[in-house]
Order: C-alpha cells, then sequence, then structure tokens
C-alpha cells in the first residue's frame, strides 16, 4: 500500500511539474522567427526590454507567467525577447542591425527602428505575418491589460471592429 501511495505521489509530482514547464513562453530569437514564420504564418509579439529595467523584471515574472495569456500567444504568436541594448550583431530581412554606443548605456539598431528611436522600457511590438509592424506599446502591462489586446490583434478583429467596439463586445465574455 506505501508502494502505491509513493507512486502515485510521485505521479501526481511529475504531471505538475510538467504542467508548470509547459506554462512558459516559447520565446524565440528574431532570426528563428524569420525562419519559424515561413513554415507557419504568426503574428509576432517582441518584448523589448534591458537588463537593468526593473519594469522588465516584473513584467517577466507577472504578466508573462499568467497561464491563460501564454497559452494563447503560445498557440498564436511567436514571441521574442529583445535585449534593446544587445551587443551582438542581429539580422532581420536580410540587414544587419548593430549596437550604438551613444549616450550614458547604447541602444540597438534594431529596437530603435522597432521603437522609431523612442528607446522606452519595457516596450511591446506586435508584427503581423509579413513582418510588418501592427502596433508598439511602451510601458508595464498586467496580464488583464495585455490578453484583450492579444487576441484583438491575434483575431484579426482589428481588420473589421474598432478598439472600442471589440472592447464593448467582449466584455461580456
Amino acid at each position: 500500500m506505501k508502494y502505491i501511495l509513493i507512486v502515485c505521489l510521485l505521479f501526481l509530482f511529475f504531471i505538475t511539474s510538467t504542467i508548470s514547464v509547459a506554462q512558459e513562453i516559447n520565446w524565440l530569437s528574431i532570426e528563428e522567427v524569420e525562419v519559424a514564420i515561413n513554415n507557419e504564418p504568426r503574428k509576432v509579439l517582441i518584448d523589448v526590454y534591458t537588463d537593468w529595467c526593473g519594469w522588465c523584471k516584473k513584467m517577466d515574472a507577472t504578466t508573462f507567467k499568467d497561464k491563460e495569456l501564454v497559452s494563447y500567444l503560445n498557440q498564436n504568436y511567436y514571441c521574442v525577447k529583445l535585449d534593446g541594448e544587445d551587443k551582438d550583431i542581429l539580422v532581420f530581412k536580410g540587414v544587419e542591425f548593430n549596437f550604438v554606443n551613444e549616450g550614458r548605456r547604447g541602444y540597438h539598431e534594431l529596437a530603435a527602428g522597432f521603437l522609431q528611436g523612442k528607446m522606452s522600457y519595457p516596450s511591446l511590438v506586435f508584427l503581423n505575418e509579413d513582418l510588418v509592424v501592427l502596433q508598439v506599446m511602451k510601458g508595464f502591462r498586467t496580464s488583464d491589460e495585455l490578453l484583450p489586446i492579444v487576441t484583438f490583434l491575434g483575431d484579426n478583429a482589428y481588420k473589421e471592429t474598432s478598439w472600442t467596439d471589440y472592447i464593448n463586445e467582449t466584455k461580456g465574455e
């Protein structure tokens, strides 16, 4: 009897730990997204962050841990973490982007391009399936704030419905 109980507890522990691992966002590099999007077109969410940004860390610890948000993003988007101060050369759409050593910290050209030179962390950049910018959002967002936005864009509701109408229609859900 003790053996069965131990086996059951180990099984429950394994299932619980597997489920918690499955609740992570599948972060890709910008280069990996270009390959993936050719095989299976999806929207892209780019989290532009820095290592020193407290609000970026808070988003990682809270917003990007929400099970409903994580599930939706993993099914409908390719997600990218882009360090706004990355010192590596990144290639996007066949163009090389570099780190620019300017000011106190410097910045990465790709991040600056997405943010139109207005560096702010965290920032979220939404791309369509053709890797064209749909929306840029600056600042911390909770999962309750972000989920309607990712579904509005991810489900292509933005093509036929205004944001206000979408929110009013989905409030009852």
